[in-house]
């Protein structure tokens, strides 16, 4: 089979077709045949040798998938051959097959293409993980999400609508703010030319915001710590300005009785288990795992509004498709962070 390929880190000249050994399901897995897998700023980090796949996990690019069912390991029973799916993954998704622990699917919607499927998982369920499983989003919040235009932004701002909270939205053009403002955001500013932080307490009428989603940074922490309420969560899930702050971070923290949570999505166990040891005997209890528990969450609370009839109706948004023998001019669009929404990787036959 052919896949996304790099030998040494680099620029994205470096990127090539390779073909490699077709995998084998092991016991509990599920091959899939790839039409289609997302670009993540996560695979230019992985390029430049900056973000090496996780232990275990493939070292061919790509983090979600959709294609079909094409074989099934020892153990599955949740899915048959020739199922539409979608799945979430820790590297291999750049390839035409993968195989994927069946806990880590999902059914693609029946009016629903490859090429839409494929800009859900990573995007999709990184906000989805970060609003419930992290910030515990609540009715009523208001959360300041930035890259507002990005994959995760964009999915972002449709779920926390589908919370019944308020998005407000930095994107760096009015393009982009327009694109955010359709997908549901009540207010949007422009970091490069406005103080965000200023206009946001406009906006909540000095009280500032409940949630940060932030991606950026170093450089936002004193607009962040500015706009957010007492009480308040900064959630940090990307360090795109570095991660090297210079100033009185916590006791700026501190006087608003606000937190920092962190979270990375890829690199979360597979599995997870808790015990006590006692008199020599043990108990250990197995604990579901995180990916599989949020899988099944998003499938459960989310997936349905993506069907059509659906409302509130969500919809992933691609910015553009590339074949997979033009993946280098793939990362060359997302390094000039022009695109809004998904850059969508179609796989051959």
């Amino acid at each position: 089979m052919f896949a996304a390929y790099f030998d040494c880190p680099g620029g994205p000249e470096n990127l090539y077709m390779k073909e490699v050994m077709k995998p084998d399901p092991g016991e509990g897995e599920v091959l899939v045949k790839v039409s289609a897998s997302a670009l993540n700023r996560a695979d230019l980090l992985q390029r430049r040798g900056k973000y090496p796949a996780p232990p275990g996990a493939s070292d061919i690019l790509g983090l979600e998938a959709a294609g079909s069912v094409a074989g099934l390991g020892r153990g599955c029973s949740r899915w048959k051959v020739g199922d539409a799916v979608m799945a979430l993954l820790a590297g291999g998704g750049q390839a035409q097959y993968v195989a994927v622990p069946q806990g880590l699917l999902m059914p693609i919607p029946k009016d629903m293409t490859f090429i839409q499927a494929a800009a859900i998982p990573e995007a999709w369920l990184t906000a989805f993980q970060l609003l419930h499983f992290v910030g515990k989003v609540q009715e009523g919040e208001r959360v300041l999400i930035h890259a507002g235009a990005s994959g995760v932004g964009m999915a972002a701002i449709q779920l926390v609508r589908l919370a019944k909270a308020i998005p407000i939205v930095t994107a760096g053009s009015q393009e982009k703010l327009e694109a955010t403002a359709k997908a549901g955001a009540a207010a949007g500013f422009n970091y490069k030319n406005e103080d965000f932080s200023e206009k946001v307490l406009e906006f909540t009428q000095g009280s500032g915001v409940d949630i940060i989603l932030d991606c950026v940074g170093a450089s936002y922490w004193e607009k962040n710590l500015n706009c957010l309420s007492t009480d308040g969560r900064w959630i940090i899930y990307g360090l795109l300005s570095g991660g090297e702050i210079h100033g009185d971070l916590l006791a700026r923290l501190l006087s608003k009785r606000a937190s920092i949570h962190t979270s990375l999505l890829r690199s979360r166990d597979k599995e997870a288990s808790s015990g006590y040891q006692q008199h020599m005997q043990c108990f250990f209890v197995i604990i579901p795992q995180y990916k599989e528990r949020l899988v099944r969450a998003f499938t459960e609370q989310v997936l349905p509004h993506f069907s059509a009839g659906a409302s509130p109706r969500l919809q992933p948004l691609v910015d553009s498709v590339y074949p997979l023998h033009a993946i280098a001019e793939a990362h060359r669009a997302m390094e000039e962070n022009k695109n809004i929404g998904k850059i969508v990787i179609e796989i051959p036959v």
